[in-house]
């Protein structure tokens, strides 16, 4: 039996709409979600005040996005509508991230499946619990496919690049403050220029907030965390050189050299 002029086999199509929306996500600058001692943090370079890669889906649920926007705003909305009629329909508690991970698991996975071009999007599905044990972080990809992340995620752009520069300065209940100067590290190139207070776009999930934990950070209050991460990432270094230099051997002191000659 012939081929067809023009077939092109199903697992060839699929890698085909893989490389396509790679491409498409890789070309957009770079998201960090990481929890720190109260919760949550989202930070993204976001020049644009109008168009939000970070947002509020529910009481306790914040969402992030790479890609396309006005294909991860469909899927933004597409949650919030969900939450809403879920919340006011049971509990207000029965509203889980895991539950909003799911449905766009399955809407995208439909998506890449059946569309001849696949979302370009990756998103982060985040929510705060009582105390850090209990927070969830989802990262899903344009296929449907759910990660269950700890601690930290980095998406969009150079994403693996990013994670390891995040790793090195990540630790468990990390302050607020302290969290952002590691998340504006990883997101800064080597040698490259930190984008200005105004071209950040940051929130946080806190769980000491009354009802909704979600609260975007700007303005002065965001620029006093920028000072405070700053100034400890300038006393974390000098640590670090003065505990460097403690470990080098002793040296002579200055003067004639001893050659061990007796003459």
């Amino acid at each position: 039996m012939s081929i067809p002029f023009g077939y092109v086999s199903p697992e060839q199509q699929m890698r085909d709409k893989a490389d396509y929306a790679r491409k498409g996500i890789a070309r957009g600058r770079s998201v960090v979600v990481l929890q720190y001692e109260h919760g949550i943090l989202f930070v993204a370079p976001n020049p644009s005040r109008a168009l939000h890669k970070i947002s509020e889906i529910y009481d306790k649920i914040g969402f992030a996005a790479v890609g396309r926007y006005n294909e991860f705003e469909a899927l933004r909305l597409g949650g919030i509508r969900y939450a809403d009629i879920n919340g006011y329909n049971y509990a207000r508690d029965d509203v889980t991230a895991r539950g909003l991970a799911n449905l766009y698991a399955q809407n995208l996975g439909q998506i890449f499946t059946e569309s001849p071009k696949p979302f370009e999007v990756e998103i982060v599905v985040a929510e705060v619990g009582d105390s850090a044990e209990e927070d969830h972080i989802y990262r899903l990809t344009f296929d449907g496919s759910v990660f269950d992340e700890t601690g930290l995620v980095a998406m969009g752009g150079q994403a693996e690049a990013v994670a390891g520069r995040l790793k090195e300065r990540y630790r468990e209940g990390m302050p607020l403050a302290e969290a952002l100067e590691a998340a504006l590290f990883a997101l800064t190139e080597p040698g490259g220029e930190r984008p200005p207070a105004g071209q950040l776009e940051v929130a946080v999930l806190d769980r000491n907030r009354p009802h909704r934990k979600f609260l975007r950070l700007n303005g002065p209050r965001l620029e006093q965390a920028l000072a405070e991460g700053r100034s400890q990432g300038v006393a974390s270094e000098a640590e670090s050189g003065t505990a460097q230099d403690s470990d080098l051997p002793p040296t002579a002191p200055e003067g004639d050299i001893d050659t061990g000659s007796n003459g």
